[in-house]
């Protein structure tokens, strides 16, 4: 197994060079792999010439173009190609300004879980999501640009070396002998998937994600990937976000892999109360009247309505009704959050009527699609207990 060492050799061969030699200073076996555009006397390993073999007659015409930003993206969709599938990597480090992270870091994201991946980049202390998207990128940044060794650059990218040997000499197993399943989380549902995955850890492993927006989109992609046994999607607030135009929303996208995969799933209304924005002064003004809930300082939630829950039911129930796999679709009667319940701050039966309605009428619950409602709180120990028989009824 070998690490490799990726950037634009055209503009960062002295980097490359660096790294390499600082990596086998540790032992480990590298390969230097050149993703500049341009025709140069690269520093070894793979070039661009080995490269071009990946690339799609699209990108192909993007690498010949002369024009930059062509280059680039053509180079990202290359690169991606060139790693999937290859299964020497025992690690990946790469450097880069804005080209060359767009460029390292689409390959490393089709690497799998636990594979070691370092992006030494100026751009990693500001918003790094575009690069590292659901995977588990770690980025360092660059202090200052990557133009030449000096001081500062011979400190980072050493630093960076000796990690990636470190975490090159033995990766993680990400197996612990029992089937994965995924788990959706957010605070005001803690107590339900705790609950769940304390009746279920001893025969599942179990991998709670906080619905976030990358964190549905995480379990969707290891999902799609086959390494979950089943989905217990407890919190499926994301939709609020994408539909409310909130901070933390789901893609479009959201269900569709469980539909693809026939994936036993158990799914729920976990927070669907709320829709989430940033300091009260980021909530559009379309919304300043509304009822809002202040969850610290940098989180602000805004009650969903009754029309725009019956927007989300109707969303949540088309997805559903494209799943042909087993479903079972619980619905808690006395409230979806910590917040709605009887004398809390999100407490609306009206609104959570309109929810459940509209999952129910669109929702097409035959077959092996089914159903619940239950005279609970999705906080309750009783629907915890629910959920799990529920999903041991479907599981495979």
């Amino acid at each position: 197994m070998r690490v490799y060492v990726v950037g634009t050799g055209d503009t960062k061969a002295e980097e490359l060079l660096f790294l390499r030699d600082a990596i086998q200073a540790q032992g480990r076996e590298t390969v230097i792999v050149d993703v500049g555009t341009t025709p140069h006397d690269g520093p070894g390993g793979y070039g661009l010439s080995d490269l071009a073999e990946f690339a799609s007659p699209s990108a192909a015409a993007g690498l010949a173009s002369g024009e930059r930003g062509a280059a680039v993206s053509a180079m990202a969709e290359t690169f991606a190609a060139f790693m999937r599938g290859r299964g020497d990597v025992g690690g990946i480090i790469g450097i880069g300004g804005g080209g060359g992270t767009a460029i390292v870091t689409a390959g490393m994201r089709e690497l799998p879980f636990g594979v070691p991946k370092v992006m030494v980049s100026t751009l990693a202390s500001g918003d790094v999501s575009p690069y590292v998207d659901v995977s588990d990128i770690m980025m360092i940044p660059a202090v200052t640009d990557l133009a030449g060794l000096n001081r500062i650059s011979r400190v980072v990218l050493g630093n960076a070396a000796r990690a990636i040997s470190a975490m090159a000499e033995q990766t993680a197993s990400t197996n612990s002998g029992r089937p994965a399943i995924g788990l959706t989380m957010f605070g005001v549902t803690t107590a339900c998937v705790t609950a769940i995955t304390e009746r279920l850890k001893s025969d599942y492993d179990c991998l709670v994600f906080h619905a976030t927006g990358t964190g549905g989109r995480a379990m969707e992609t290891l999902a799609a990937s086959g390494a979950l046994a089943g989905v217990l999607d407890i919190t499926t607030t994301e939709i609020c976000d994408l539909l409310m135009g909130g901070v933390l929303p789901a893609r479009e996208t959201r269900f569709d892999v469980i539909a693809e995969q026939r994936l036993p799933y158990v799914g729920s209304v976990g927070a669907l109360d709320m829709v989430n924005f940033w300091a009260p002064d980021t909530i559009p003004a379309r919304y300043r009247d509304r009822h809002v809930h202040r969850h610290n300082p940098n989180v602000t939630l805004m009650r969903t309505t009754a029309d725009e829950c019956r927007r989300i039911g109707e969303w949540i129930g088309a997805k559903m009704a494209r799943c042909d796999g087993p479903v079972r679709f619980l619905i808690p009667e006395k409230g979806v959050s910590a917040l709605d319940i009887e004398g809390g701050s999100f407490f609306d039966p009206q609104a959570d009527a309109a929810l459940f309605e509209a999952i129910e009428r669109t929702g097409d619950w035959r077959g092996d699609r089914k159903l619940v409602r239950l005279p609970l709180h999705i906080n309750d120990p009783q629907f915890a207990d629910a959920a799990v028989a529920a999903f041991r009824e479907i599981a495979r």
